[in-house]
């Protein structure tokens, strides 16, 4: 029965009491990454395991499972023993926003296989724009786009991407705006283009664009979030132009579906104590990562909201995957 526990519909919350005592780890934890070293998903389970490894004495050893937005690296943890030795790194794109977009090749079924243990940490988007684009704020870009339907070009890493999502939510949040997309295959080129003028706009995780922000290489407009973030403090907040503009792309943890309850409890503690860690949240601050611990209950129900909310975004913008 265990087998069977829905991601999404579990008559088992994480947060309820267990009768067995608390399970700590008596050999090394694996987490499986499904992306590069380097990404926002390696950094979150790298600094969770060295807080861990400070507490328990216990190893975390990261694995990195690269491709297919990170399925396959969620494939192996849904096939791996529920004894809490094997989890893995659960995105936003992958276990709200895929399921949504028609078209999406999803190797496993994410409501019985998958667990979610706990959310772990988020990043804000931010909209960046081209040095000589004929607008320099929020304001004036919407302004722009309404009297030049069509003309502002957006760029994604794909259809169906988190990125694009954001844009068309971006444009029916301000008043049905008509803008073109222009995918790409990956995050640097679509910004390397900013950088050169060739397309207007592109909303990417702030963590991995404040180089360019930075260095003068693009403007940031707004970021995507309800407080500033203290890499980029005096860039304006999206929300106070379009409050409902809160964009944070969460990291969160997941295990098989037959975890027992008292194991899955325990891990979640021990992620979110991870990432709340003083020595952790300095590090994340650096990086433009903000802590979202949250337990299995909580979760679950980001990823429930998350999902309605893209699903109108995806139905309004008529998205389908390449």
């Amino acid at each position: 029965m265990l087998r069977r526990r829905s991601l999404l519909a579990s008559p088992l919350l994480l947060t309820a009491s267990v009768a067995r005592a608390e399970w700590t780890p008596k050999q090394p934890i694996h987490v499986i990454v499904g992306f590069a070293p380097g990404g926002t998903a390696d950094i979150a389970a790298r600094l969770a395991g060295e807080a861990i490894q400070r507490k328990t004495g216990q190893t975390v050893v990261v694995e990195n499972k690269s491709g297919a937005l990170g399925f396959i690296a969620l494939k192996a943890v849904a096939n791996a023993a529920p004894d809490g030795y094997t989890v893995g790194i659960g995105i936003m794109g992958s276990l709200a926003v895929a399921p949504v977009v028609p078209g999406s090749v999803i190797p496993l079924d994410l409501d019985r296989e998958l667990l979610p243990v706990c959310n772990l940490v988020g990043v804000p988007m931010a909209l960046i724009a081209r040095l000589n684009a004929p607008f320099k704020t929020v304001a004036e870009l919407i302004a722009y786009a309404k009297a030049n339907p069509g003309k502002v070009s957006y760029g994604s890493t794909g259809n169906g991407s988190t990125n694009q999502l954001a844009a068309e939510f971006f444009a029916a949040e301000a008043g049905g705006l008509k803008l073109l997309h222009v995918p790409y295959r990956g995050g640097a080129p679509a910004v390397a283009d900013v950088a050169a003028g060739q397309i207007d706009i592109f909303f990417a995780n702030v963590s991995e664009i404040v180089g360019q922000i930075k260095g003068g290489q693009v403007r940031a407009l707004a970021l995507a979030a309800t407080r500033p973030s203290p890499i980029v403090p005096d860039v304006p907040l999206l929300t106070k132009d379009i409050p409902s503009l809160d964009v944070n792309n969460w990291f969160g943890l997941v295990g098989p579906a037959g975890l027992p309850p008292d194991i899955a409890v325990s891990l979640s503690k021990l992620f979110m104590d991870a990432v709340t860690d003083p020595a952790s949240q300095a590090v994340l601050a650096e990086r433009g990562l903000q802590p979202v611990p949250q337990d299995g209950a909580a979760f679950k129900a980001t990823i429930q909201k998350d999902r309605e909310r893209w699903a109108k975004v995806v139905k309004q913008g008529n998205i389908k995957a390449e």
